[in-house]
């Protein structure tokens, strides 16, 4: 196989791509953050993060970070005009009250039908931290996935079913990882693009599972 993976900013550009204009978007902790550094110009959405705040911009320049203002993950974050920050209990009933279109979370499994788990491995020195992922996920119009496809080990993050702790159930519309876009229904993974290089039959193999083009 001859092709070329995505690179975190590619990938994080591939998501921005579908965020829709007037979009109320979560970007969870790690990988997703990226996105708010590739939204298209000329469009207006919305971020909000967990902790409390909303208008959230892209990634500060070195040097002008202010750590009184940070996202969820304890980044620095900016504020654009018309930005505004608030209570958490506030910011949880935006999330659990579906008033958010899309978050766009990292995961350690994601089932062909839209499992998700992405809190704990299950391992036994593993540390559990949910943090709000639960209500994001459910909470949000479309949840969408952001991750390389495979692990270290090569193994498939994608599976007929989940084996680690479930964070919800049927949740997951979209994954976008490094070598391909799929989507997730009661019927299974659909292809929606995969990398330069790379063959559908060549992702079913990776994958392990069938993938409807």
């Amino acid at each position: 196989m001859t092709y070329q993976k995505r690179t975190k900013d590619q990938l994080a550009q591939r998501v921005a791509r579908d965020i829709h204009d007037g979009a109320y978007v979560n970007l969870g902790i790690g990988m997703p953050t990226l996105v708010a550094n590739h939204l298209p110009a000329g469009i207006e959405v919305i971020l909000q993060s967990e902790n409390g705040i909303l208008g959230m911009g892209p990634a500060p320049a070195e040097g002008s970070e202010d750590y009184d203002l940070i996202n969820a993950g304890k980044q620095p974050v900016t504020l654009l005009p018309g930005g505004s920050f608030f209570h958490h209990a506030d910011s949880f009933a935006m999330m659990r009250g579906g008033h958010l279109d899309i978050c766009v979370l990292g995961a350690f499994q994601v089932s062909a039908t839209g499992d998700l788990a992405n809190w704990h491995t299950g391992e036994k020195d593993a540390i559990p931290a949910v943090g709000g992922a639960m209500d994001l996920a459910i909470g949000a119009k479309q949840t969408w996935v952001m991750m390389d496809l495979l692990t270290k080990k090569g193994e498939s993050k994608l599976v007929a079913q989940c084996t680690y702790p479930l964070t919800g159930i049927a949740c997951v519309k979209r994954v976008y990882s490094d070598i391909a876009t799929l989507d997730c229904t009661p019927q299974g993974l659909k292809l929606v693009d995969l990398v330069e290089g790379l063959s559908h039959a060549e992702l079913e193999k990776l994958v392990g599972l069938p993938i409807a083009v």
